[in-house]
């Protein structure tokens, strides 16, 4: 009978942390997914342009591609001047993923960008491309959390992603993540941390458009 007791034990002890790993699992599925639904859309920075002229009207599209891999959430990045959305000034995959409590997003450079322009309305052009194609920017990773107000924020490594745009050594990038838009502030360095470019005052705020 106490054989049977402490067996009946183990097994209900396995099945209360196979249920927790369960929840944990699906807990950051569902982070994962809130962050990754956050990110996705359209923006631009019409507003805060309007009000201080030290910002431009920027455009910024999100759009997931490789929407079959499991291993990540990919997002194509697209940013351009408003008044010239035609010719994007940046262009990147983020690929989007969670480690325990921590998020983090890798940026990858695209070959031949000029082939992805407007990329983010026609994704099949990302069917004859795989994430091995991509070229990682080595220490540009954004570490992200969750705030308790729904809100993710991070940052990059200080030191870490270089840049020599410029005159550059550095660039940092930090971010702030919510429903109703991203604040976005990418600053470059020289090797007397003085800043080269870059917003001088504040990030560029990015309100959600659809």
């Amino acid at each position: 009978m106490r054989g049977f007791l402490g067996i009946l034990t183990l097994f209900l002890v396995f099945m209360s942390c196979s249920k927790k790993n369960t929840d944990m699992i699906s807990e950051e599925s569902s982070d994962l997914e809130i962050l990754l639904n956050m990110m996705t859309g359209y923006y631009n920075s019409a507003e805060q342009a309007s009000q201080d002229s030290s910002f431009f009207d920027i455009s910024l599209n999100m759009h997931q591609i490789w929407t079959d891999r499991t291993d990540a959430k990919w997002i194509y990045v697209e940013q351009a001047v408003s008044a010239n959305i035609q010719k994007p000034y940046r262009q990147r995959v983020y690929r989007l993923s969670q480690n325990e409590g921590t998020f983090e997003s890798k940026v990858y450079e695209l070959p031949s960008p000029e082939k992805y322009v407007h990329a983010w309305k026609e994704s099949d052009k990302f069917k004859s491309l795989n994430p091995e194609g991509l070229t990682e920017r080595e220490g540009c990773t954004v570490f992200l959390a969750k705030r308790s107000d729904g809100c993710y924020t991070g940052s990059t490594e200080k030191g870490a992603c270089l840049s020599s745009l410029r005159g550059a050594s550095y660039a940092t990038s930090s971010v702030e993540i919510c429903n109703a838009g991203i604040e976005s502030w990418d600053q470059g360095w020289n090797d007397k941390d003085e800043q080269v470019w870059g917003a001088v005052k504040s990030g560029y705020i990015f309100k959600k458009i659809k």
